[in-house]
Parts: C-alpha cells; structure tokens; sequence
C-alpha cells in the first residue's frame, strides 16, 4: 500500500507541475489545513465518491529533515464522471483522480484545484461534456463546503 500511495503522489506530482496558475481555482477557508481537510474528506465520503489518498506533505518533509507549512493533498474520484474522459483521452489518466489541494500561505488557509476546462483543453477532449460540467460542480460544491 505504501507503494501504491507513494506511485500516486508522485503522478500527483508530476502532473500537476504543468498546471498554470491561472488554471488553477482557489478561496480561503477560515479554519486550519487540518480542519479544512477534514472537512473535505467527509464531504468526499458524503458525496459518494472514493477517497484514494490524503497526502500530508509537511510531515513528509519533516521525515527528512525540511520543513514545509501546513499542506495536504486530497486525491478522490468518481469512474461515473472520470471513465468518459479517459474513454475520450485515456492520457487524462495522468491528471485523474481529482485532487485538491489545502495549504497554508501567509497565515492563510487556502483550498485549490485544476480548473476542469483546463484538463479538458489540456487534451483537446471532446465528448465528454457532461463530465466535465459534472467534475466542476462537485469541485465547486465539495471545496465551498470544506472551506466553511
């Protein structure tokens, strides 16, 4: 298990060195990377959805000695709305699951995630509009709940 979590942070990682900021979403949340995360989580489950890995980043640091801020990675998906985008373009595979990201910055608690066009012009995807616009209200939704 510890290989497979691993394997997918590091996909989780390598994709998401190629996302712009301006394809990214973002909104502050009021309460602490944790808390927030938590909340996401719950949100996640609630929604029927998988949760495949929350990733803490800062302790992964720590275990080699470096510091980072409060950061969390939350990877989940749902094959109802990710199978037609990868029957469209299986490469999206590389950019799904969905991830979410919780971080703090300047004393702020932030919550982000990829604009779901942008993964869609990222591989010219036709097809599978009604994925996508089912991806970005659930991002929407999940990341304004955990946020509260």
């Amino acid at each position: 298990m510890k290989t497979f979590t691993t394997t997918l942070v590091l996909l989780a990682s390598l994709s998401t060195a190629s996302v712009a900021a301006e394809d990214w979403i973002t909104r502050e949340s009021a309460s602490s990377v944790d808390a927030t995360a938590d909340r996401l989580v719950e949100a996640v489950e609630g929604a029927g959805a998988t949760l495949f890995a929350r990733v803490d980043h800062a302790a992964g640091a720590q275990s080699v000695g470096q510091e980072l801020p409060p950061t969390t990675l939350v990877i989940f998906g749902n094959p109802k709305v990710g199978t037609a985008i990868m029957q469209a373009d299986p490469r999206a595979g590389l950019d799904l699951p969905m991830r979410v990201l919780v971080w703090q910055e300047d004393g702020r608690t932030m919550i982000g995630y990829e604009d779901p066009e942008a993964l869609k012009a990222r591989y010219a995807i036709e097809g599978a509009d009604p994925s996508f616009a089912t991806m970005a209200a659930a991002l929407e939704k999940l990341t304004t709940v955990a946020a509260e």
